[in-house]
């Protein structure tokens, strides 16, 4: 197997950060040739630091993957948007909600998943979440919060202040919202009873 690397390929340049869907922001470490079995192969060598893994994607397979440049201010912006806005919760089954959520996480679209943030997120004065909402809402949240350090070059932890800061202008932590909080969890208390079903 030899390899030959190459510093930028189809739009993607060797130490940039990239988003890779299913699992979040990466940075390209090379651009390597190998040749495996008779045939060359270009694969972008990825690494994602926080999940200590490295990823080879063939160059030719980038874009079916959705493997994509990181988000411009535009898109930020109007995932912040997102995270102000109120909560839209359907009133299917938690299984089919939950589904939909993880669809959207790994679409490695930040207003998709800047969504399921929004969606997802509980206040202190709310109730609890399952383990399983808290685990779909861990998920996008890390995303969300990976992909906004990268793009305003600043650190997880300032990140995390700025969806919170996002996170508490949304109409379910001013007051009124009250009312629409109650008739969510008596819909989540209808789908643990259909759950137990």
């Amino acid at each position: 197997m030899t390899s030959k690397k190459t510093a930028h390929r189809l739009g993607f340049k060797t130490g940039e950060a990239i988003v890779y869907p299913s699992h979040g922001v990466g940075h390209i470490q090379s651009i390597e040739e190998q040749e495996v079995a008779g045939f060359k192969l270009e694969l972008f060598v990825i690494s994602f630091e926080k999940d200590k893994m490295t990823l080879r994607v063939p160059t030719a397979k980038a874009a079916s993957v959705g493997m994509r440049k990181l988000a411009d201010t535009d898109i930020v912006s109007k995932a912040l948007q997102t995270l102000c806005g109120r909560a839209r919760v359907k009133r299917t089954m938690w299984s089919r909600r939950a589904q939909e959520y993880e669809a959207k996480i790994n679409s490695g679209d930040l207003v998709s998943i800047a969504e399921v943030v929004r969606d997802l997120y509980r206040s202190e004065a709310q109730p609890e979440q399952s383990y399983s909402e808290r685990q779909l809402y861990e998920a996008a949240l890390d995303r969300v919060i990976r992909e906004l350090a990268a793009v305003n070059r600043i650190t997880d932890t300032e990140a995390r202040k700025l969806v919170d800061q996002n996170l508490a202008k949304s109409p379910r932590n001013t007051g009124k919202a009250e009312a629409t909080a109650d008739a969510d969890s008596d819909a989540d208390s209808d789908d643990l009873q259909e759950e137990a079903a």
